[in-house]
């Protein structure tokens, strides 16, 4: 039972940290809205749009870790990243040069 508690008490400690990021995000950027994907093993990622249209990810060890975060940030989240929402994503040169060259075979392609 001991372990349970533990293991419970870790997991809050990182959600209220996530969450700490997450409100910290929203307040810079004017608001902010997510969405929470399964990365496998590797846990969750927690994708945030600010209404200024900058973006960025955090990632949680476990699916709910980064649900309960999410709930105690306060911001909305989506199902799915399309439509309306991923139209809210601003991008930069960086961004599309990236892309661009991950499309053709660029840096990425080790």
């Amino acid at each position: 039972m001991a372990d349970t508690q533990q293991v419970d008490a870790k997991a809050d400690r990182k959600a209220a940290k996530l969450a700490k990021q997450i409100t910290a995000f929203s307040k810079a950027h004017g608001g902010a809205e997510g969405q929470v994907a399964y990365l496998g093993q590797r846990g969750a990622r927690i994708a945030l749009v600010g209404e200024d249209g900058n973006w960025g990810n955090l990632v949680a060890p476990t699916f709910e870790i980064a649900q309960k975060a999410v709930e105690k940030s306060g911001i909305t989240v989506h199902e799915d990243f399309d439509g309306e929402f991923a139209a809210k994503v601003r991008t930069g040169r960086y961004e599309w040069t990236r892309m661009a060259g991950i499309q053709v075979g660029g840096p990425s392609n080790g």
